[in-house]
């Protein structure tokens, strides 16, 4: 098995149910991981594994979406995922809001969504 990961991609998006949230945006903080079995796979080529560039693409694209729901917005990103690499077999994904509109917070609030897949 293998694993490609994105670890703490920060982005700016304006997801949220509070009023103000889909205007002004703030700080999003992304990890996420993909794996897949290689088999026999040699890796002597990028079309053999999964390109990273392109999952962070996927990540970018979706979170430039305001969307009311993290969990919308991770579902998303799973299912694209999906498409592009059926031979996944497991996607995990967390969000959190790192400047989250709750007063005398500190710290981050978000969401993990995990799908195993058999391929």
């Amino acid at each position: 098995m293998v694993t490609i990961e994105l670890q703490n991609i920060r982005l700016q998006a304006y997801h949220g149910l509070y009023e103000g949230e889909q205007k002004t945006g703030s700080p999003y903080e992304v990890s996420l991981k993909i794996t897949y079995d290689e088999g026999h796979v040699k890796f002597d080529d990028l079309k053999n594994t999964i390109n990273y560039v392109d999952v962070f693409e996927i990540v970018k694209q979706r979170m430039k979406v305001a969307t009311p729901l993290l969990e919308k917005v991770a579902e998303g990103i799973i299912r694209k995922l999906k498409h592009q690499y059926p031979f996944s077999t497991e996607i995990i994904i967390s969000i959190y809001k790192l400047e989250p509109p709750i007063e005398n917070i500190q710290g981050k609030l978000g969401i993990t969504m995990h799908k195993k897949y058999d391929v």
